[in-house]
């Protein structure tokens, strides 16, 4: 169902836009570094992949946030009210570094809102591209999929186990992680730090791992095991939440020339179908010579990589 068939009117909202400075301070990215146990970029150098979602955060009032801890709805993103909003997935395109210690802009626009009914009730899917820019040139251009779901029971089923990898690290994810994360990123959603909340209003086992944090996590152990290549597009879709404390294992492996596939598995369930596996398109350049990828960076689990929307499917992590 497009936004014009929608019960409710959302073409108001398609081509909206919202503009954002930020300052990549050096202070916030100590802190970043911190939370992920990485050295600390300095000023001048290449902010590590992904740890652009760390900063452009609007400070709402606590008095403006919803009962899950997000922003209430209806201001720059359409109004879904009682619904839970999930960060369902995205493609990233990685153009040229963004500069730690450098002022950078944000814009952002709202390009396709769709509302479909399966048998979990309706879901409300959002597309907001973001162009991320330093000196007037465009460094990062993203497509965030937002999804708006009627309170139900999560999807904790397991999948099938990865294929065999070429890479792996293993994450043990403690509430003390995802309290950081969320205050690096200025996110409020209770999901991630209120157990009682969590596990009695929504339903999960446990704490929930911030899946911009599990694609973090992701990319940076792609590229330590492959320091020879440069990542240039990035997807991914979230399938099945994480929970604290399982241990989960982030991996991949080069499935052909130019192109890698992620996922981000715990011993019995999968973060990403086996079926639609995650992956990563790769420029090889010499060793030594990754602009914008030192040693500092991050990962995440990934699907297709391309920088068009993608059709819209059950996504479940959570942001």
């Amino acid at each position: 169902m497009s936004a014009a068939d929608s019960p409710v009117d959302f073409s108001a909202w398609i081509g909206r836009t919202e503009e954002a400075q930020d300052h990549l301070s050096h202070n916030l990215i100590k802190r970043i570094a911190a939370t992920f146990g990485e050295p600390v970029p300095a000023h001048g150098e290449a902010l590590p992949p992904l740890w652009q979602w760390c900063f452009f955060q609007e400070p709402v009032f606590e008095s403006q946030l919803g009962i899950d801890g997000h922003p209430a709805r209806g201001g720059f993103l359409p109004p879904a009210d009682n619904r839970n909003r999930m960060w369902a997935g995205g493609r990233v395109e990685f153009i040229q570094p963004l500069t730690v210690g450098a002022d950078a802009h944000r814009l952002s626009t709202i390009l396709h809102i769709e509302e479909k009914h399966g048998r979990t009730g309706s879901l409300l899917f959002v597309t907001v591209r973001h162009d991320y820019s330093q000196h007037g040139e465009l460094c990062v251009r993203e497509e965030q999929d937002i999804v708006y779901r009627e309170p139900n029971p999560p999807k904790l089923t397991s999948g099938e186990p990865p294929a065999q990898g070429d890479w792996s690290e293993t994450i043990e994810p403690t509430p003390t992680l995802l309290f950081r994360y969320s205050a690096v990123t200025f996110n409020g959603h209770r999901i991630h730090y209120d157990y009682p909340y969590v596990t009695e209003t929504e339903g999960y086992p446990g704490l929930v791992v911030h899946g911009p944090m599990i694609a973090t996590f992701n990319l940076r152990a792609f590229i330590r095991a492959n320091p020879d290549k440069r990542v240039r597009h990035f997807a991914y879709r979230g399938v099945r939440p994480l929970n604290v404390p399982t241990p989960f294992r982030v991996g991949g492996r080069i499935v052909e020339p130019g192109k890698a596939q992620l996922w981000a598995p715990v011993e019995h369930s999968l973060m990403l179908r086996h079926t639609d596996p995650p992956t990563v398109l790769l420029q090889v350049v010499p060793a030594g010579h990754c602009p914008g990828f030192s040693h500092s960076l991050m990962s995440t689990h990934t699907s297709p990589s391309q920088t068009v929307p993608v059709g819209h499917g059950a996504a479940q992590e959570h942001s």
